[in-house]
């Protein structure tokens, strides 16, 4: 072979190395832990709810005297969903959703962290669901990492 072309397949052969390591590297990270895409936001008294959801979990820890609430908001996220258990679902899906919620309009998924009177931190996952014009929960649980 000529001298040219040993270079130029070395510098392929290395340049197909770097790549899969690169990609092979992004492949490893991205499968982490998708709950640290999101981060904690606390509500109390002097926040600004973004939607519907937001607004019933500040009204609701107001009435319970349970301010600060720390909440990570998945909304409509599906890999989250694809995580979450609780009493009716374990792993759901879309489609799950809708056979089990006739009329769904919409979904949401949200993760509370709060004290309760002992000092104790309580955490756990909210499904709430848009049904027949009505947001509702629909199930809770917690999130499987």
């Amino acid at each position: 072979m000529n001298k040219v072309v040993k270079i130029l397949l070395i510098f392929i052969v290395v340049d197909i190395v770097i790549i899969g390591g690169y990609l092979g590297y992004k492949a490893i990270v991205s499968n982490g832990s998708p709950t640290l895409e999101y981060e904690w936001v606390r509500i109390d008294a002097y926040y600004t709810p973004q939607d519907y959801i937001e607004d019933f979990i500040m009204k609701d820890s107001a009435a319970k005297d349970l301010f600060p609430v720390f909440i990570k908001n998945y909304k409509k996220d599906k890999k989250m969903l694809r995580k979450f258990q609780g009493k009716n679902f374990a792993g759901p899906n879309e489609s799950t959703l809708k056979m089990k919620y006739r009329n769904l309009e919409d979904w949401q998924l949200v993760e509370l962290k709060y004290k309760e009177k002992n000092e104790r931190d309580f955490i756990r996952a909210i499904l709430y669901v848009y049904e027949a014009g009505v947001w509702k929960v629909g199930d809770s649980g917690k999130i499987i990492n």
